[in-house]
């Protein structure tokens, strides 16, 4: 068993409009954007982080914006909805906010007994706000969402699969336990408790193969401390068979990937460095930082990247 895993570190996922796409987290959800840097593989598309104040592991969602991406078929195979913990009555605050946005439709409901709202992103990416009592994390309130209703970070991210017995038993692998069940979704922790630790697994035995596209996950992320922990992760989980990649250097964590028996991509990310590696903290995510091997290509790529501002 890993007990390295301590929960979700980040999840991220495509987009058809940078512009469009940092108005809704930095605007609507209120979320600081902690990280303006390009896509390793193809630097000529943004990857924009959003979450808290330093982008702390638990709280970060990132994004993929290629322009006129064409949107994704949702189906088995993929994460369904990721989950934002927000403090006990403040779905109310939030219904309005959605509103005010255009967001709609806004759906109210109950999920393990806490109460949720769920709708949908510019590319009908899933999310939803669920109560959590007693998240002491610190929200970020520079984009004006008040302190006592603000995002502290994940909760959970669902997973949608036509079976969900091997995943929940690489999962039980990974430090996850079985907290309960409710109709086709099963409910996950991290061994211990935290924060950002849960993993819905919801089983939909006769639903399409998820396409990606705009609005889809392209992947989850689980944290672990250190480089150490990662080599540690790595070899176990290779050693049971899985295809699990090199360690890369993501700049900001370092990352190994591999698939899961449903489809879905894993990653297990370090926590170190972190978001302050090459920006101070009070400025994060105002600059374009380029991965070192494109920066002498800087000025073509700022002239064909979309400003993020109207």
């Amino acid at each position: 068993m890993l007990q390295e895993i301590k929960g979700l570190h980040h999840v991220t996922s495509m987009a058809s409009d940078a512009r469009a796409n940092n108005a809704f987290f930095t605007g609507t959800l209120g979320l600081r954007r902690v990280k303006t840097t390009v896509n390793f593989d193809a630097p000529d598309v943004y990857h924009l982080y959003y979450g808290d104040e330093l982008g702390t592991p638990g709280s970060v969602m990132t994004y993929f914006p290629f322009p006129n991406m064409g949107p994704a078929r949702h189906g088995a195979g993929e994460v369904g909805t990721t989950v934002f913990s927000v403090p006990r009555d403040a779905l109310g605050y939030w219904r309005d906010r959605l509103a005010a946005a255009g967001i709609a439709p806004v759906t109210e409901s109950t999920s393990f007994a806490a109460k949720r709202l769920d709708f949908e992103g510019p590319d009908g990416d899933r999310f939803a706000l669920l109560e959590v009592e007693g998240d002491a994390r610190v929200a970020w309130t520079g984009g004006g969402v008040p302190a006592d209703v603000a995002i502290r970070g994940f909760h959970s991210v669902s997973l949608r699969l036509r079976d969900g017995g091997a995943t929940r038993e690489l999962l039980g692998f990974m430090n996850y336990e079985v907290l309960e069940t409710a109709g086709s979704v099963t409910r996950m922790a991290v061994r211990g408790g935290g924060v950002a630790d849960v993993v819905d697994i919801e089983t939909l035995p006769g639903a399409p193969a998820a396409q990606l596209g705009a609005g889809s996950v392209h992947h989850v992320a689980f944290a672990v401390e250190d480089r150490a922990a990662q080599l540690a992760v790595r070899k176990a989980i290779a050693d049971t068979g899985y295809q699990v990649t090199p360690v890369i250097d993501r700049d900001y964590f370092w990352a190994i990937y591999f698939r899961t028996p449903g489809g879905v991509l894993f990653e297990v990310a370090t926590n170190e460095p972190g978001f302050t590696r090459d920006e101070d903290p009070a400025h994060l995510g105002e600059a374009l930082k380029l991965p070192s091997r494109y920066e002498h290509a800087r000025e073509r790529i700022e002239a064909h990247l979309q400003p993020l501002a109207a």
